[in-house]
C-alpha cells in the first residue's frame, strides 16, 4: 500500500533546490533535489540512498532517517510516517478490531447537542448518535467516510468543502497504510477507490500525509442548508486506531439553529438509538 521508497521520491520533487542553498539556473531539468544533493545534504553516500530509493537498502538508522527528514523539509506527521515505512519489514500486530464498548457507546448516546460517531483508522463509521445519523441521512454502520465522499457524494453535495475533504481523507488513509501495511480490508479500500475515482489516483499519487486531531467542517444539508460546524477528534483509550469526533456548532450561530433544527426533524421511522445496535455490526 505504501512504500519508503515512493515516499522519498515524491518529497525529494517537491524541495526547492533554493531553499537548500543550491543554485540554479534554465539548463536544470530535474524537479526538486537530485538523488546525489540529497545525499550529500544528509550526510549518506550517494550508492546508499539510491538503493533506500529503489528498495534494496537494510533498514536506516535513526540518525539517517532525521536527516533525510531535515533534508526533505518533513513535518511532524510526515517524518513519523517515514520511520515507520522504514520498519514495515518488521513483524507488525494484528489491525485494530472493529467493536465498541458497550460503555463508549453509553458515553456517545450522552452527546445530545452535536452529531458524535465512532471512527476506526479505514474510516468506517461504527457507531453514531441520532444527529449523526440526521446529519448523514443514513444509520452509522456500514458507512464508510472514504467511500461515501468519492463514490457517492460529488463536488456540490453534503460536503461544503469538497475538495479539501477529499486531501484530508486520502491524506489520512495514506498515514494508516503506513501504520497498518498487513490490513487487506484497507488494501481492499484503497484499491476500490483507486479503480473508481481519478481524483483518488491523482491525490493518492502525490502520498501526502495528513494527521487531522480538529479543525472547521462545512456541511450543505438538504433539509437545513449550510452548516459549519468544528470537528474535534478524541482518540480512545486502549481502542487502537479508534476515535471519538465531535461536529459542534459555535453558540448564537446558524449552524447552532441548523443543528436544533435537524434534531427537531420527524424521525418517526428512525431508530432513536443506532449506536446500541452498533456493537455487533463490524466484525474483523
Amino acid at each position: 500500500m505504501d512504500d519508503l521508497a515512493g515516499f522519498l521520491r515524491t518529497r525529494r520533487s517537491r524541495v526547492d533546490p533554493g531553499s537548500v542553498g543550491i543554485p540554479t539556473d534554465s539548463r536544470r531539468r530535474v524537479e526538486g533535489l537530485r538523488r546525489e544533493e540529497v545525499a550529500h545534504l544528509s550526510g549518506v553516500s550517494v550508492d546508499y540512498y539510491v538503493r533506500l530509493e529503489q528498495g534494496r537498502a537494510t533498514q536506516p538508522s535513526e540518525q539517517v532517517l532525521d536527516a533525510l527528514a531535515r533534508v526533505l523539509g518533513l513535518d511532524e506527521t510526515e517524518h513519523g510516517h517515514l520511520y515507520r515505512l522504514a520498519r514495515q519489514r518488521r513483524p507488525r500486530a494484528k489491525a485494530p478490531g472493529g467493536r465498541v464498548r458497550p460503555e463508549v457507546l453509553r458515553v456517545l448516546d450522552l452527546v445530545i447537542d452535536a452529531p458524535a460517531l465512532i471512527m476506526n483508522h479505514r474510516l468506517d463509521a461504527l457507531a453514531g448518535n441520532r444527529l449523526a445519523r440526521l446529519l448523514f441521512g443514513r444509520p452509522m454502520p456500514g458507512l464508510n467516510i472514504a467511500r461515501h465522499l468519492f463514490l457517492e457524494e460529488a463536488e456540490g453535495g453534503l460536503y461544503a468543502d469538497w475538495d479539501n475533504c477529499t486531501l484530508d481523507v486520502v491524506g489520512h488513509l495514506r498515514l494508516a497504510a503506513g501504520k497498518h501495511p498487513e490490513d487487506p480490508r484497507l488494501a481492499s479500500l484503497i484499491g476500490e477507490l483507486a479503480m473508481a475515482s481519478e481524483r483518488f489516483r491523482r491525490l493518492w499519487a502525490r502520498a501526502d500525509v495528513r494527521a487531522r486531531t480538529h479543525g472547521h467542517k462545512t456541511y450543505r444539508h438538504p433539509l437545513v442548508g449550510l452548516l459549519e460546524l468544528h470537528q474535534e477528534n478524541f482518540a480512545l483509550p486502549d481502542e487502537a486506531g479508534m476515535e471519538l469526533l465531535v461536529l459542534s456548532a459555535a453558540a448564537g450561530t446558524s449552524a447552532e439553529d441548523g443543528l436544533r433544527l435537524l434534531a427537531g426533524l420527524d424521525t418517526e421511522s428512525a431508530d432513536a438509538r443506532p449506536t446500541m445496535n452498533a456493537q455487533a455490526q463490524i466484525r474483523e
